[in-house]
């Protein structure tokens, strides 16, 4: 029995790779429709290097979970017939594309309508990216994962964590469009999700169990941790709500804040997913 701290590599790989796959796709929406001026356009293309910051952190902490990091390579061996080779792949081909794209385009070099198409398949790549995670934990011997609150789980971080990222870079660079004002509102209705998700998990913890494990003794501390996890979630969103309600935006030091409270939550709420980690044994029933 365990809450999977020890797990911190894949924590911290799958939270941020989240986060980015979502903070992309907001910043390339803002990029698509909402911003015209050239300078602006500029500012805001800049600031996305701090999604790529974070996707190599997250990249490097994958590489530190692997018993050997030099052997990393080996991880890509098996594309198409393993799911861990697939996430990997995925991954650094989201990395990759998106990227390039970003190198050629701070660099002035990209057609417009082709760096367009390009921002489209990067969203779609960090989608398929993060779906490639939630296939590697469906995995029929670990009842406790083998459900639909994984995918649900993984899912609901990146649309928690992807639109204050997004928001916080479009801060950076100056954006204040209205559109701004319904970001908060998606992080608001996933973290809700998020709340009736755990609810469910627990009351299903609860009849799954093998031979010689119960599910629900497998993190003890299941309901404080995840109180904790809602309660970091709840300050980060007052954090970036309340200036609003006040007229205003929030600073990019308040939003900062509200990103490292935010990414706090998740790896609280990952951590305990680690932790649920069991096996079939013997006999399971549920």
């Amino acid at each position: 029995m365990g809450n999977g701290w020890h797990e911190w590599p894949l924590m911290v790989f799958t939270v941020l790779g989240q986060c980015v796959a979502g903070g992309f796709i907001v910043m390339a929406l803002a990029l698509l429709t909402g911003i015209s001026d050239r300078v602006l356009q500029k500012r805001v293309h800049w600031a996305m290097i701090v999604l790529w910051v974070l996707m190599g952190i997250g990249f490097i902490a994958s590489v530190l979970h692997l018993g050997s990091p030099l052997r990393a390579f080996n991880s890509l061996n098996r594309i198409g017939d393993s799911a861990l080779s697939n996430e990997i792949a995925s991954g650094s081909v989201f990395f990759a594309v998106g990227g390039f794209w970003w190198l050629v385009t701070v660099l002035g070099k990209m057609p417009q309508v082709l760096g367009k198409i390009w921002m489209v398949l990067t969203m779609i790549l960090g989608v398929f990216f993060v779906w490639m995670m939630c296939k590697v934990y469906l995995i029929d011997t670990v009842p406790t994962w083998y459900s639909v609150y994984t995918p649900l789980t993984f899912f609901l971080t990146m649309f928690i964590g992807g639109p204050l990222l997004g928001y916080l870079l479009l801060r950076v660079a100056g954006v204040t469009g209205w559109g701004m004002r319904l970001l908060p509102a998606i992080s608001l209705l996933a973290i809700a999700a998020s709340a009736v998700v755990m609810m469910l998990q627990s009351t299903e913890l609860a009849t799954i169990h093998s031979s010689i494990a119960q599910a629900s003794a497998l993190v003890p501390q299941y309901g404080a941790l995840m109180s904790w996890r809602l309660l970091l979630l709840s300050a980060a969103l007052i954090c970036w709500i309340v200036p609003q309600l006040k007229g205003g935006l929030a600073s990019p030091a308040v939003l900062t804040f509200a990103f490292v409270l935010m990414i706090a939550g998740e790896l609280i709420g990952r951590g305990v997913f680690y932790g649920l980690h069991m096996t079939v044994g013997m006999a399971i029933a549920s």
